[in-house]
C-alpha cells in the first residue's frame, strides 16, 4: 500500500486522502521544447513528439478555423441591442368623436377643437374681434358656427387637427407657457419635436413646480379639467423650510381663506420622520394655491412636485422627459373616471 501522504501512486499521480488522484505537476523536462520554465504544456491532438505545437485557436458558434490559422475578426452588432425611439414611433391613435355636420356647434368650442385655445382663451378672441366666420368679424360669444363654414383666426384659417396628448414630467427653471417674452425656456421647448400639432399646457405649474403636466390640443378635455367645478384631484410633495408646527397643521386642516375661498385640503400627511416633507392631495384650482396656503400660515416652500393630476401620475417617466397617453387614458379622462 502507498502512504497518502509521503508516497506517488504509479504514473506520478499523487493522491490525497480520500484516494483520489490529482493533476501531475510538470518540471522543465516534462514540456516538449522547453528547457526552462513549469507551466503546463498545450496539447495539441494527434501531435507528435518533437513537432510544434500551435495554440488551440477560439471558437465561435457557427465557426471553424484549422489549426495554425488566423480567425478573422469580424465585429457583430449585439443581438438584444436595444433600438432608438423617437418621439415620432410613441405616438397613439385615438379614438376620434363623431360629430353631425348639419348640427352647428358654438365658436368657442370650434376652436378648441381645432387645437387654437381653449374655450375661455376662446372667448377673449371672439371678443378682441380677431375672429371671422364666412368673412365677417364675430365679437358675440354666443355664436353658433356650422362645420362647413370658413372660420379665420388672425387672418389664418383654421382647420381640425388630430387630437395629441402628451404628459410631461415638468422640470425646474420652465415656464408653463406657449411663448415667453423674457425668453425663458417653456414647456412647449421641451416637446416641440414631438407633433407638428399646435398643443397648449392644460394648467399651470410654477416656474420652479415639477411634476405632472398634460399637454394637448383638445379644447375640450382641458376644460374639464381645469374647470373649477369638475375639481380635479393633485396631490403634491412639498418641502417646507422649517418643520411644521401641530398648530398650524390644524389650521391647515381647518382651511385657509385665499380669494375669499376658504381652501380645505382632502389629505395631509408626513411620508417622512421630520414634518418638513409633506404629501398634500387638494382640488382647488386657484393659482399658486399650495405655496399660498403654507404662507399664509408662516412657511416657505422650498420645493413642490406634482405627483398625481386627475388620475394621471409621472411613473416611468424621468424629469424633463415626456410620454404619450394612452387610447385608454385618454378615453377615461373623457369619461370623468379620473378624480
Amino acid at each position: 500500500m502507498f502512504d497518502n501522504n509521503n508516497s506517488r501512486r504509479p504514473g506520478g499521480f499523487r493522491s490525497n486522502q480520500d484516494g483520489a488522484s490529482k493533476r501531475p505537476r510538470f518540471t522543465q523536462s516534462s514540456r516538449p521544447g522547453r528547457e526552462t520554465g513549469n507551466s503546463r504544456p498545450r496539447f495539441v491532438r494527434n501531435a507528435g513528439e518533437g513537432e510544434e505545437q500551435p495554440r488551440r485557436p477560439r471558437f465561435q458558434s457557427g465557426e471553424r478555423v484549422a489549426f495554425g490559422e488566423q480567425r478573422e475578426r469580424v465585429m457583430r452588432p449585439r443581438r438584444n441591442a436595444p433600438k432608438p425611439v423617437s418621439p415620432e414611433n410613441k405616438r397613439q391613435k385615438y379614438h376620434e368623436k363623431y360629430e353631425d355636420p348639419t348640427k352647428p356647434i358654438r365658436l368657442n368650442k370650434y376652436l378648441a377643437n381645432a387645437g387654437i385655445c381653449s374655450r375661455r382663451e376662446a372667448d377673449d378672441f371672439i371678443q378682441a374681434g380677431v375672429i371671422t366666420v364666412n368673412g365677417e368679424v364675430v365679437s358675440s360669444l354666443g355664436t353658433k358656427v356650422m362645420p362647413t363654414d370658413k372660420v379665420m383666426f388672425h387672418n389664418q384659417p383654421v382647420h381640425r387637427e388630430r387630437k395629441i396628448y402628451i404628459l410631461l414630467n415638468k422640470p425646474k427653471n420652465t415656464v408653463t407657457t406657449t411663448d415667453d417674452p423674457q425668453e425663458r425656456r417653456t414647456v412647449i421647448d421641451i416637446v416641440r419635436n414631438a407633433c407638428a400639432e399646435r398643443i397648449y399646457p392644460v394648467g399651470r405649474l410654477d416656474r420652479n413646480t415639477t411634476g405632472v403636466l398634460l399637454l394637448t390640443n383638445d379644447g375640450d378635455l382641458a376644460s374639464k379639467l381645469t374647470h373649477p367645478k369638475f375639481g380635479k384631484k393633485k396631490i403634491y410633495a412639498a418641502t417646507l423650510d422649517h418643520e411644521l408646527s401641530e398648530v398650524d397643521e390644524a389650521i391647515l386642516r381647518n382651511g385657509v381663506i385665499l380669494d375669499d375661498e376658504r381652501i380645505v385640503p382632502d389629505a395631509l400627511e408626513f411620508p417622512k420622520d421630520d414634518r418638513r416633507h409633506i404629501g398634500l392631495e387638494i382640488h382647488s384650482g386657484q393659482n399658486r394655491v399650495v405655496r399660498r396656503m403654507f404662507e399664509k400660515v408662516g412657511y416657505k416652500v422650498m420645493t413642490l412636485d406634482r405627483v398625481s393630476f386627475a388620475g394621471l401620475t409621472k411613473k416611468n417617466v424621468a424629469r424633463g422627459k415626456y410620454r404619450f397617453l394612452t387610447p385608454k387614458e385618454v378615453a377615461m379622462l373623457q369619461m370623468g373616471a379620473f378624480e
